[in-house]
């Protein structure tokens, strides 16, 4: 039997990286690959069926998971109260209901996101494993985050759903990591570095490619989680149809995080770039990603050095704009 794999998010920055990746891997070489698209679309493909709608539309759904042995949910919304829940949570929740009934329905991945743990709003004492309590930061974002994980793992206790949450921390690709670290105004989501200091000294800052050091309230350099979207996607590729990804949450991320002194330091000395002190409300964390590697045999290929350097020497063509996929 041809196997489909839906994809949700397919046009966004996760979805894009593993379709290419998805093509070209021979291992689901009898796949058929179907996306569900609200504002954008994909260039076509001879595997690839699109079906047009919103995930808050329960008739949509149901035509994009009729006959699909695969999911892999990635669509979301970010701070959108007027949407996030009929995207995020109803949305979901039909592509579980179908799911649960559909005859040829195999496996249901969802890539959740560190936010459901409060990532760096919180202090983290001990490493974060996929065992501590869910705790959302204030948004809705976040608790769109931990509604989806505990509504999958609630299928697995009702209806025995063969699913499996990838936790994903704060997901790179190109240059976006180099303009995390922006006191001008292209500054890529948060901190917004600028707002910790007057208007003059961040346009110097911005000329002299001066490096944020994010300190937590005690003046400790805080270590911060992120993982590049090639390791997400491989990770992704590696828990479909893996037994022991079955039921099971993981955290996907660096070995380690970022610690934004490590960080000035190695920009200092490959770029001669200065740095900054800046005291913030945030809290150093250290994902732990050994359930991964232990059971999936899967491993991140980008450290500090190799996600700084691939931001750094990046270079955009004009036809390839900074994207934000989604506001808030």
């Amino acid at each position: 039997m041809t196997k489909r794999l839906l994809v949700t998010g397919a046009t966004g920055k996760v979805g894009q990286a593993f379709i290419n990746r998805f093509w070209d891997d021979s291992r689901f070489a009898d796949f058929t690959l179907r996306a569900l698209c609200h504002n954008r679309t994909l260039p076509p493909h001879d595997r690839l069926e699109i079906v047009r709608g919103s995930l808050s539309d329960q008739a949509v759904v149901n035509q994009a998971m009729d006959g699909v042995t695969h999911v892999l949910h990635l669509a979301t919304c970010k701070e959108t109260p007027d949407d996030i829940m009929d995207v995020a949570i109803k949305g979901m929740f039909w592509l579980l209901e179908a799911a649960r009934q559909s005859p040829t329905f195999e496996q249901f991945i969802l890539i959740g996101g560190d936010a459901g743990m409060g990532h760096f709003v919180y202090p983290h004492p001990i490493p974060v494993t996929e065992a501590q309590k869910h705790s959302a930061y204030p948004g809705c974002y976040a608790l769109s985050k931990v509604l989806e994980e505990v509504m999958l793992e609630q299928y697995y206790i009702q209806y025995n759903l063969n699913g499996c949450c990838l936790r994903a921390p704060w997901i790179m690709e190109k240059d976006d990591f180099k303009y995390q670290l922006s006191f001008g105004e292209d500054v890529f989501g948060g901190p917004r570095w600028r707002d910790f200091v007057d208007a003059a000294t961040a346009d110097t800052y911005v000329a002299s490619h001066t490096t944020p050091v994010m300190l937590d309230p005690d003046g400790k350099p805080v270590q911060r989680n992120f993982v590049h979207v090639d390791d997400l996607v491989s990770a992704i590729l590696t828990a479909i149809d893996h037994p022991a990804a079955r039921q099971q949450t993981f955290n996907i991320c660096m070995d380690e995080p970022v610690d934004y002194r490590q960080l000035a330091d190695y920009l200092h000395t490959t770029r001669g770039y200065p740095s900054v002190d800046i005291t913030t409300p945030y809290h150093g964390t250290w994902v732990d990603n050994t359930k991964a590697k232990f059971l999936l045999g899967w491993r991140p290929a980008y450290d500090l050095a190799k996600l700084t350097d691939a931001a750094f020497t990046y270079q955009r063509t004009t036809d390839d704009p900074r994207v934000i996929y989604y506001p808030g």
